[in-house]
């Protein structure tokens, strides 16, 4: 996994739409980027929704959010569809973004062990730079926690 002080790795997926989002063009903005393991699953929803529903502080700050899964396209229009979701959703789908940040790794569920995203996230600052990771995130705390730490990074 990446860590603090580290330029973060330049990407180019495509969103919920079609629109191919690339980190280079969100440089002069701090960006909450958020990998998560499944579209309109229960933690995956409570992180989602609780990011919309902080939105309108995202905004006043200057951050944009990226949420982030191995999920497709269409998959990323459901789930933003159904919670009405403010924010772009990015389809790693060959995973090579997550690989590139260090979230795709062992997991285990019910007995079982396989390749998952782990529920991370980066803060980067306008220069590109990653100041902050947060590592095994709680889905409802996350979008507050992240709006603190903003807060405090822009004092």
């Amino acid at each position: 996994m990446l860590t603090p002080h580290t330029p973060a790795p330049d990407f180019s997926l495509t969103d919920q739409n079609g629109v191919i989002h690339s980190l280079r063009d969100y440089r002069g903005k701090w960006v909450l980027m958020y990998f998560y393991p499944k579209d309109d699953t229960p933690g995956c929803t409570k992180q989602a929704c609780a990011i919309r529903d902080s939105w309108a502080e995202f905004e006043k700050i200057n951050c944009v959010v990226l949420g982030i899964s191995t999920d497709g396209e269409k998959s990323h229009k459901k789930f933003e569809e159904k919670y009405a979701l403010p924010f772009s959703l990015l389809a790693d789908i060959e995973k090579k973004v997550v690989q590139a940040y260090g979230v795709w790794s062992p997991k285990k569920f019910m007995g079982r062990e396989f390749l998952g995203t782990q529920r991370s996230s980066f803060l980067i600052n306008p220069d590109g730079v990653i100041v902050k990771v947060y590592e095994k995130v709680k889905p409802e705390l996350h979008a507050e926690n992240v709006l603190s730490d903003l807060v405090a990074l822009q004092a």
